[in-house]
């Protein structure tokens, strides 16, 4: 099981500063509208589906941290002081252990297609043998060097309200977690077209890496925890 914790920041007014930081990450997003739009929109063949939104959103923030359009500087916000130990169970069998040469390291399906590399898209790419749908992707995009924590962002609640909301999805869970002595944001979205997505970011070596986990809602509740399970597994370095 995962285990979580929840940071509360403590400033002088919540909500003015909340508000500052809503506005910072919606400005931003506004900024990028066309690019959003472009790179969200629904077509038939060779377009990026809706249920890929969450990451590719997750690549235009990481350009704001390189460019340090937020203007807030990396690691400003309360930090994660316990650590939480990487998950390693093989549910059964379900998972296996998938070590990257690029110095990554997951549980991933067991039994699954891996595809590796689609430029644009993701590094790598796990896929249910019998419904597509179900799928594990893996991206990097890289950043300054002095961006050194997600945390670049804003605070998680505050992130995942914003990519929520471009998508006009419900925000189910905003959780960050230390692990490996690296900070990890993780999402939880439903969808208004019928799908259900995990989002998973962290920075580490220069980039910021992005996990998604893509299902039916139908299904979310049978896999639910081997998700969970897969994005808590995930390290961005070799222990």
């Amino acid at each position: 099981k995962r285990n979580t914790h929840h940071v509360s920041v403590i400033v002088n007014n919540p909500k003015q500063t909340t508000k500052r930081n809503m506005m910072r990450i919606s400005l931003f997003l506004l900024a990028l509208a066309p690019a959003i739009i472009t790179g969200f929109s629904v077509h038939n063949e060779g377009a990026v589906s809706r249920r890929e939104s969450f990451t590719k959103t997750a690549s235009l923030f990481s350009g704001a941290v390189a460019a340090g359009v937020l203007g807030v500087p990396a690691s400003s916000w309360a930090a994660v002081s316990e650590e939480t130990p990487r998950v390693t169970t093989r549910m059964g069998g379900l998972l296996e252990k998938y070590q990257d040469s690029r110095g990554w390291i997951i549980m991933a399906p067991s039994g699954w297609n891996k595809f590796d590399g689609e430029v644009g898209a993701y590094d790598i790419k796990w896929q249910d043998l019998v419904d597509p749908t179900d799928n594990i992707k893996l991206s990097s995009t890289p950043v300054k060097s002095t961006t050194t924590s997600i945390d670049a962002l804003g605070p998680v609640a505050d992130v995942g309200a914003s990519l929520a909301a471009k998508r006009n999805a419900k925000l189910i869970r905003a959780e960050e977690r230390q692990t490996d002595g690296v900070l990890f944001y993780f999402f939880d979205f439903a969808l208004d077209d019928g799908t259900h997505q995990m989002l998973q970011l962290c920075v580490n070596k220069g980039k910021i890496w992005s996990l998604d986990a893509n299902t039916l809602e139908k299904r979310y509740s049978k896999r639910k925890e081997m998700y969970d399970n897969i994005l808590g597994s995930f390290s961005p370095k070799l222990s």
